[in-house]
C-alpha cells in the first residue's frame, strides 16, 4: 500500500478535479502491474494497472489507495474492470467519500465473491486528498492559505512592496503549492497592488514536468465586491481563467470587465456589503469542482477567513528580516482586545526552506472535543 501511495502522489499537479489515486498488482508475493491517474478522463489507476499485468492480474490482490469506483463518469467503472479481471482480493486504503460511490464499489467486490480489507494506511491516503475529501463530504474546497512575512510578523512595506521577503526555495515551493491547487484566491487590494499574475510558473517549479504541469493553470478568483479590478491589470492577459466574485450589478462595469478577458460571478452579500465567503466556497465547489483552494491575499481577506472559520490549513514562510512598525501586518483582526480572546494555531510541521522557515500550521477551533482543527 506504501508503494501505491507513492504512485498515486504521481498525479499530485495533474488529476484535478479527480482524486489522486494509485494500485498496485501482486501474485504470488511477485509486483505484477501498477498504475496511477494522471488526467481527468484518462484511466483511473485499477485500469492502468491490470493493463500492465495483462493476465497476471487473474487471482492476484490489488492494493488500492482509494475504493475503486461503481459508476460510469467519463470513465468505466473500476470496480468491474477488477472483477472481470479475476483478482482475487482487494485492499482498500479508505473509503470514496463521493456519495455517488461510497461503499458501492466495495459491495460489488464482495458480490462478486472477493475478498475486500478496508483501512490500511487510510491516513496516509487522506492526506494525499483532503481537497477531494473535503469537497465530497462537506460541499466545499480544503482552504490552504500561504503567507509570507518577516521575523517580526509583517508582509510588505507600509507603501505595499513586497516582493521578495522570502528567497527563491521558498518560491519553488509556493509555486509547487499553486500547482497542486484547483483555485487560487486573492483579493481585488492584494491585485491592484502586487498587479499580480497568480500563475503557475514553469520555470520557478523545480520539477522535471515542469513543463507538463504548468499547462494546467489554476483558476483565479478574486474578490471584488465594487470592480474596481483595472482592466489592465495583469491577471486578466495571464494564460487561464480569471473569475472575479463581486456584489455589485453594475452591468456597465462588469461588461467591460468581461470584454477584458474577465468572467463574472456575482454572489450573496454578508451583512457588511461584502461578498459572503462561506457562499463563495460552497459555490465553487458546487459550480468550478474546486478541491484545493489556495489563498493568496492581504491582511483584510486572510483575517476574515480566518475569523469566519474557512482556513483548514496555513504554510507561513518567515525571512530572517525585520521590516519595522510601519509594515503591513500578517492578518487585519479587528476586535482582540484581551488574551482570552487570541487566535491560537496548531503546528502541524516547521523545517528550514532555503534561508527562510515554513511553518503548517491549522487555527484551534475552541469547543470541540480537543480545541484543535487538522487538516
Amino acid at each position: 500500500m506504501a508503494r501505491a501511495l507513492a504512485l498515486a502522489a504521481y498525479g499530485l499537479y495533474t488529476t484535478d478535479p479527480n482524486p489522486r489515486v494509485g494500485c498496485l498488482l501482486v501474485r504470488d508475493g511477485k509486483v505484477v502491474g501498477e498504475g496511477y491517474h494522471r488526467y481527468a478522463g484518462e484511466p483511473h489507476a485499477e485500469v492502468n494497472a491490470l493493463v500492465a499485468a495483462g493476465e497476471n492480474a487473474r487471482g492476484a490482490t490489488a492494493y488500492v489507495t482509494l475504493e475503486p469506483c461503481s459508476h460510469i463518469g467519463r470513465t468505466g467503472p473500476c470496480a468491474v474492470a477488477l472483477q472481470d479481471a479475476r483478482v482475487a482480493r482487494v485492499v482498500v486504503a479508505m473509503v470514496d467519500p463521493n456519495p455517488q460511490v461510497s461503499g458501492r464499489g466495495i459491495r460489488l467486490l464482495e458480490d462478486a465473491g472477493i475478498e475486500v480489507s478496508v483501512g490500511l494506511l487510510e491516513a496516509d491516503a487522506r492526506a494525499l486528498n483532503p481537497g477531494f475529501i473535503a469537497r465530497m463530504a462537506s460541499k466545499r474546497p480544503f482552504v490552504r492559505m500561504k503567507m509570507a512575512m518577516s521575523l517580526d510578523g509583517r508582509t510588505a512595506m507600509g507603501s505595499g512592496e513586497s516582493q521578495w521577503i522570502t528567497g527563491p526555495e521558498a518560491r519553488a515551493q509556493v509555486q509547487r503549492l499553486r500547482a497542486r491547487s484547483s483555485a487560487i484566491l486573492s483579493g481585488v487590494e492584494t491585485v491592484i497592488m502586487d498587479d499580480s499574475r497568480l500563475t503557475v510558473r514553469a520555470e520557478q517549479l523545480g520539477l522535471d514536468d515542469a513543463a507538463d504541469i504548468a499547462r494546467r493553470q489554476p483558476l483565479r478568483v478574486i474578490v471584488d465586491s465594487q470592480l474596481r479590478l483595472p482592466l489592465a491589470a495583469a491577471c486578466l492577459r495571464a494564460p487561464g481563467r480569471t473569475l472575479i466574485v463581486t456584489t455589485s450589478r453594475d452591468t456597465e462595469k462588469r461588461g467591460r470587465l468581461i470584454d477584458a478577458g474577465a468572467e463574472v460571478q456575482v454572489l450573496a452579500a454578508d451583512a457588511q456589503g461584502r461578498v459572503d465567503l462561506s457562499a463563495l466556497l460552497e459555490w465553487l465547489a458546487a459550480n468550478e469542482e474546486v478541491n484545493e483552494l489556495l489563498v493568496e491575499t492581504g491582511a483584510t481577506l486572510a483575517g476574515a477567513m480566518l475569523n469566519a472559520g474557512l482556513i483548514d490549513e496555513m504554510q507561513l514562510f518567515v525571512a530572517p528580516t525585520l521590516l519595522g512598525g510601519d509594515a503591513r501586518p500578517l492578518f487585519a483582526l479587528p476586535g482582540l482586545v484581551q488574551m482570552a480572546d487570541q487566535q491560537r494555531l496548531t503546528i502541524h510541521d516547521m523545517r528550514a526552506v532555503g534561508q527562510d522557515w515554513r511553518i503548517i500550521a491549522s487555527p484551534v477551533v475552541t469547543g470541540t472535543s480537543d480545541d484543535t482543527k487538522v487538516p
